[in-house]
């Protein structure tokens, strides 16, 4: 453990609980599995307890709590939203937070039976949430970028995991991404890290979103990347046209993203193998399906 990770342990979590939000001190607690940056604690049936760990500043729990209220009721799926708020202490000198519980199973450990279905309710849910944002909402320094100023990031995953077989065409992608012309709509709410760990199923369909942790205002591209990385093959065309607000150029964006973004889960599956920190095992497979289905292109 370093001197950034602080040991969170369910006592931890009832002690803090007993500290500044006392009534919910007798309901059960229960760890769950994952999480780097913040840990999760499933408090009784209904709720969750987010501990920040090896995020280094607390400012993606406190856009949570400032902005996610006020977007949950708009949206058409469960999302966590923020129910007390856990202040720094001596016992812990971290931010943390109690929010709604979504129920499912997370997308990276499942899979999704019912793609129509799927894609109709990813597409109706994003396009609830992609609306303009007002001018005092976050900007992203590390998501909401055209492909082109990615190039960096791209470069890396590639030459750590690019698979030979499928090299050349994952380049054709990300070349045509940076190609295509900029988001000239106005900034619109963007959850910015759709990937399997961050979604939850049940009965084979979507069933919630998790972790804003990372939203912003900006360029939907971000999100519709999610067509390719969370969808059964054959379902993005269904998904776009249900969209229905995605022109040719954003499309070609969000398609590169995806092949960036199916290429850092197969890195952290890659660190995951090797034994490193953060390492995801799981998510290498995840990966390389995801890219399969972007290079396909539907």
């Amino acid at each position: 453990m370093t001197d950034t990770e602080i040991e969170i342990t369910a006592d931890l979590v009832r002690d803090l609980l007993q500290e500044q939000h006392p009534d919910l001190a007798g309901l059960a607690i229960r760890e769950v599995a994952g999480g780097w940056g913040n840990q999760m604690w499933r408090l009784g049936e209904e709720l969750a307890v987010r501990m920040q760990r090896m995020d280094p500043t607390p400012e993606l729990q406190l856009k949570e709590r400032r902005w996610l209220p006020a977007l949950a009721p708009g949206l058409p799926l469960p999302v966590p939203t923020p129910v007390r708020c856990g202040e720094p202490s001596e016992r812990f000198p971290k931010h943390w937070t109690v929010m709604t519980w979504v129920p499912g199973e997370p997308l990276d450990h499942c899979s999704i039976s019912r793609g129509a279905h799927a894609a109709d309710t990813l597409a109706g849910f994003l396009r609830a949430l992609h609306v303009e944002a007002p001018a005092e909402a976050p900007i992203s320094s590390d998501f909401g970028a055209h492909p082109k100023k990615c190039t960096n990031g791209f470069e890396n995953f590639f030459q750590a995991v690019a698979p030979d077989d499928v090299a050349a065409d994952t380049r054709a992608v990300w070349d045509d991404a940076v190609a295509a012309p900029e988001w000239d709509g106005p900034p619109v709410w963007v959850h910015g890290d759709l990937h399997p760990a961050n979604v939850v199923v049940s009965d084979g369909t979507l069933s919630g979103i998790v972790d804003f942790g990372a939203m912003f205002a900006g360029d939907p591209a971000w999100d519709l990347a999610a067509a390719w990385m969370l969808l059964p093959a054959g379902t993005a065309s269904r998904f776009f046209d249900t969209y229905a607000h995605a022109d040719e150029a954003t499309i070609r964006r969000a398609r590169g993203l995806a092949a960036m973004k199916s290429l850092f889960l197969m890195l952290m599956g890659q660190n995951g193998d090797r034994g490193l920190p953060g390492g995801k095992p799981n998510w290498g497979p995840v990966g390389r399906a995801a890219l399969e289905r972007v290079l396909k292109g539907v």
